[in-house]
């Protein structure tokens, strides 16, 4: 917060991956708004390409005969398809 008024910042803009990070990044807005409640905090959600994909999704993804060369490289995504072919 010390840096934003520094800057003479009247907005600092947070980008979330999950939402898991929701929760540290709310706690952190409190303390900010404490410290200097004339600064808002902006939350943008991050671009699919930069979140997180859970290996559990990615194997149903791939066991559902979907694309899962989109989230693994090609070695990975030929073990997918050959560990599920059959079933």
């Amino acid at each position: 917060i010390h840096f934003a008024q520094e800057c003479g910042a009247q907005v600092i803009i947070r980008g979330l991956r999950a939402v898991s990070d929701f929760e540290y990044e709310f706690q952190m807005v409190a303390m900010n708004q404490r410290m200097n409640d004339d600064i808002e905090t902006v939350f943008l959600m991050a671009d699919p390409a930069h979140q997180a994909v859970s290996s559990r999704l990615v194997k149903e993804i791939a066991r559902l005969n979907g694309r899962s060369d989109m989230f693994v490289p090609p070695d990975v995504d030929r073990r997918l398809k050959a560990r599920f072919a059959g079933r």
